[in-house]
């Protein structure tokens, strides 16, 4: 497949999940949960009398939530289309699964970043209290290297979808651990010395770090190299997708079980 043809794949795709979104709006429910979160959040930091946490509680619910979303996606896709019977149709089609799930999973994710509003607005106008970003260059960069690492990531999570009988499984097996590997709402530095090598391996540590020091005052440092290693796993994880999509459908196809995993 060329290159031309795998842009217009991704974006047919990213089409159809916009249009899709439109009939199905439950799988926006984690821009629901967002406000709760960053409610519940604010509420402890408010409580300890950790106004200095605010941004802390702030970005949680967003990196939460663009976990959620890509996770919850990746998985769907696989899981709606062998329901409706139409994988083997799809898997029929020029464009390769991986572009599709590429193209629908950036839709979901660009659209997980309106929890950062979400989040902004509750701290502002539920808590009086106003987030300042000094580096807004910086933090907007991370969250667009966030969101493609994301559609990467979701990319990879897909293989291990067309293989399990129903993506649930995996998708609440692999939420709450990341949220803590991710450093979500806990800075890796903070947790055991035992499980931050683990952190570093999933790219949403480095970017809640990264996200956290552009809310910082200080100059963020090793910026580029700490981009660097968000862009890198993202990519990492979409080329590992990739190759292990190509091996399991090849393996589903020749076993006949495709459509019951």
């Amino acid at each position: 497949m060329t290159g031309t043809s795998a842009l217009r794949g991704v974006a047919a795709a990213a089409r159809f999940e916009a249009a899709t979104l439109r009939r199905s709006p439950d799988d926006l429910m984690a821009l629901l949960n967002a406000p709760l979160l960053a409610v519940m959040f604010l509420a402890i930091t408010r409580h300890a009398h950790r106004g200095d946490l605010a941004g802390y509680a702030v970005l949680a619910p967003a990196v939460i939530t663009v976990w959620a979303m890509g996770l919850l996606v990746s998985g769907e896709i696989i899981d709606q289309e062998r329901w409706n019977g139409t994988l083997e149709a799809m898997l029929a089609t020029p464009t390769p699964l991986q572009v599709v799930v590429l193209g629908r999973v950036a839709v979901v994710t660009a659209i997980s970043l309106l929890s950062i509003v979400e989040s902004w607005l509750v701290a502002r106008v539920g808590f009086g209290v106003a987030i300042a970003v000094p580096h807004p260059g910086i933090f907007a960069v991370t969250l667009l290297c966030t969101g493609l690492a994301m559609a990467g990531t979701a990319t990879a999570m897909a293989g291990t979808f067309v293989l399990a009988r129903s993506a649930r499984t995996f998708q609440n097996s692999l939420s709450y651990p990341f949220y803590v590997l991710g450093g979500a709402l806990v800075p890796v530095a903070l947790l055991p010395g035992w499980l931050q090598p683990a952190c570093r391996v999933v790219f949403l540590s480095w970017a809640t770090d990264l996200l956290r020091d552009a809310l910082a005052p200080a100059a963020v440092p090793h910026l580029l190299p700490r981009l660097a290693a968000v862009l890198g796993l993202g990519v990492l994880g979409w080329l590992a997708g990739f190759a292990m999509l190509d091996r399991i459908l090849d393996r589903v196809r020749r076993t006949g079980t495709l459509a019951h995993a």
